[in-house]
């Protein structure tokens, strides 16, 4: 943070802003304890020595990819980084060993798919551009190499993304986990197939993003001792089921039962369903749709994951019944 004896007349600083968080400029006057400021938008303000943080003139356009690198590690520094890498689209930075992750609000399918989980396995941290691939890489051969439990904290505010954070830590680790058979099915599909089914029946849309989590979720991976999957378990908590019973605009309720009011026709004469404008728990807001997501095609995918993961058919038409 700024003192009175590092900020002088001159110095290119950062104080706080009400509408962009912090902005730069140049101070012009100190008087006491206070600075008289230009800011980069051409307007002068006055701010307290204590409040004001130093600007790295050094800094590299595109910002670092490793904030441990950075010559001021204060808030509006490593706001600047993130924004930087944000603008071209690198929405990973580390700290150290922690991973930043920052929503795009976009598909990015290039930098998750088979050839870039081939390019991260293996690799020290550090070694590639930062990537969630990185931590999941690192946290198994650590789990391998010492023989010990490992544990990835997936944290962040409501829509940081991290559902689709935990997906794609659950895909590495299936990839570099290889395949076992179980009753025909692998685990490794057990394992990703487990997510439609947890976003049907816990996901809803809300005003921050489309998938949004209304559910705490501890996802267990076993691993034999050749480092293979060889079971897997994920623990449920803390619902919100009054979402069911009262839905605000524009959000929805949980997915499935807009997935039930696409099944297809005969399904919908047997349990009577219909569109969803029908239904007190669905049009109490007028969001029905989601853009890009056909809810007919989720409902068979759903379906299809039921099976994977073992549960029967016979099951599924309970569910069903169960939810309408």
């Amino acid at each position: 943070m700024g003192t009175p004896e590092n900020i002088i007349v001159g110095s290119h600083v950062w104080i706080e802003d009400p509408e962009v968080a912090w902005i730069d400029g140049q101070v012009l006057k100190i008087n006491g304890k206070d600075a008289e400021i230009e800011t980069s938008d051409g307007k002068k303000a006055v701010a307290n020595l204590s409040k004001i943080f130093p600007k790295d003139m050094e800094a590299l356009p595109d910002g670092v990819d490793d904030m441990t690198k950075l010559s001021y590690l204060h808030e509006p520094g490593v706001l600047q980084n993130l924004k930087a890498r944000y603008e071209l689209n690198k929405i990973y930075t580390y700290t150290g060993n922690v991973l930043i992750a920052i929503n795009p609000f976009q598909k990015l399918p290039h930098i998750y798919g088979a050839q870039m989980m081939q390019q991260y396995k293996g690799v020290p941290l550090g070694e590639l551009s930062p990537h969630v691939f990185a931590i999941a890489g690192v946290a198994y051969r650590a789990m391998v190499n010492e023989g010990k439990n490992n544990s990835i904290l997936v944290s962040g505010e409501s829509g940081a993304g991290k559902t689709e954070t935990t997906k794609l830590l659950m895909q590495f680790l299936a990839f570099l986990g290889g395949r076992a058979v179980t009753e025909g099915r692998t685990v490794e599909q057990q394992v990703l197939e487990s997510n439609p089914v947890l976003e049907a029946f816990g996901n809803a849309k809300t005003v921050r993003n489309n998938n949004s989590s209304r559910f705490g979720k501890f996802v267990e991976i076993q691993f034999d001792k050749s480092g293979r999957i060889s079971g897997a378990a994920i623990r449920t908590y803390l619902l919100e089921r009054s979402r069911v019973c009262q839905v605000n605009d524009p959000e929805r309720n949980y997915h499935c039962f807009y997935l039930l009011c696409a099944a297809p026709q005969e399904e919908i004469e047997k349990y009577k369903l219909g569109n969803p404008k029908l239904f007190h728990y669905l049009n109490q807001s007028q969001c029905y749709e989601l853009a890009d997501v056909n809810d007919a095609h989720e409902y068979l995918a759903t379906c299809r994951a039921m099976g994977i993961v073992g549960i029967s058919q016979k099951d599924q038409v309970f569910l069903s019944q169960a939810r309408i």
